[in-house]
């Protein structure tokens, strides 16, 4: 047993990439190219911190007052972010997940690791997850291919939503000397103590377009000034890149069936985490989701849900290439 706070490290090595997934959360607590950090991650030696690289299951981002209502029945949710009364980022990102496959070879590395989500107060449904890490060295999917799969081993239809946590990094500097570019016209409307969809009872949440606001990420924008921390949606390329001046930087994509996207500059009260990476958290459902039902996954009885989500680096240039 590792005596780690996060768990066994699980490293993967693929040409001028490198990554390591924690046992702890099946987090990923690097990634790298050619030395240069496309992630922002924590030390070994170190408990996970500020949900960086984690699994996101079976609810990305809050529930209000950690309260919904399923099949009839009104659920309970520990309230994990008691500042706002809510319940943040699902039931998985301390649990220990168990090695179920490692492999590599011809420039690649895979890893898959599975996780149970027991039946508990609140959430009274039996999920098996697997998170899967595909790092390539070279070629069109080279860098980070990262799926998540949950299947339903329980007797009822479970409401389900994922996601993943990671803090891109672009380069030198911090956020203030980055620009991000994010195909996506709308943000949802949010209550800008408790970050909850505004909605009138009975309504689906509200979003508002970017056009002519500070949040307008179509074409890339410096992000000098630019406070961010909204689910954008109405995505039309499923890209994210992230550069420094000279083009170079970090590129996420991601599959069908993640409609949403949490952006946050991390902007934070201590000078040592303040701005210093950008979370892109493609969404299969926004915040509260299991509270609206907006975009939830109805999860049948051995039924399976897959997401996919790539992590890469730009070389420099004005198109992301050399």
């Amino acid at each position: 047993m590792s005596a780690d706070p996060s768990g066994e490290q699980h490293e993967l090595v693929a040409g001028p990439y490198r990554a390591v997934v924690t046992e702890v959360g099946a987090a990923l607590r690097t990634l790298a190219h050619g030395g240069r950090d496309l992630v922002v991650g924590w030390p070994a030696g170190q408990p996970q911190r500020l949900y960086r690289g984690a699994v996101l299951a079976p609810w990305p981002n809050r529930v209000r007052d950690g309260r919904y209502r399923w099949a009839g029945d009104e659920h309970q949710l520990a309230l994990t972010e008691p500042d706002r009364l809510a319940a943040l980022h699902g039931l998985v990102v301390w649990t220990p997940w168990r090695l179920l496959e490692r492999t590599g070879g011809d420039g690649t590395a895979r890893l898959v690791l599975g996780a149970r989500v027991w039946p508990q107060q609140g959430y009274p449904h039996a999920l098996d997850l697997q998170a899967a890490y595909a790092l390539r060295g070279e070629g069109p999917d080279a860098g980070l291919t990262w799926s998540l799969t949950a299947t339903n081993a329980g007797g009822a239809v479970a409401p389900y939503g994922a996601s993943v946590h990671p803090y891109l990094v672009a380069g030198p500097g911090r956020a203030d000397d980055w620009s991000l570019e994010l195909d996506a016209d709308r943000t949802l409307d949010v209550d800008p103590e408790r970050l909850l969809p505004r909605r009138e009872p009975g309504a689906a949440p509200a979003t508002t377009p970017v056009a002519g606001t500070a949040l307008d990420l179509r074409a890339p924008r410096p992000l000098a000034g630019v406070e961010v921390d909204h689910a954008y949606t109405g995505v039309g390329r499923r890209r994210a890149r992230l550069r420094t001046a000279d083009g170079s930087g970090v590129e996420m994509t991601w599959g069908e069936g993640l409609p949403w996207v949490q952006v946050h500059t991390a902007d934070r009260p201590d000078p040592e985490d303040h701005r210093v990476g950008v979370a892109l958290e493609p969404m299969t459902c926004p915040p509260d989701a299991l509270g609206t039902g907006t975009d939830l996954v109805p999860l049948a009885p051995g039924a399976s849900h897959t997401a996919t989500w790539r992590i890469a680096a730009l070389p420099a240039g004005p198109d992301g290439s050399s």
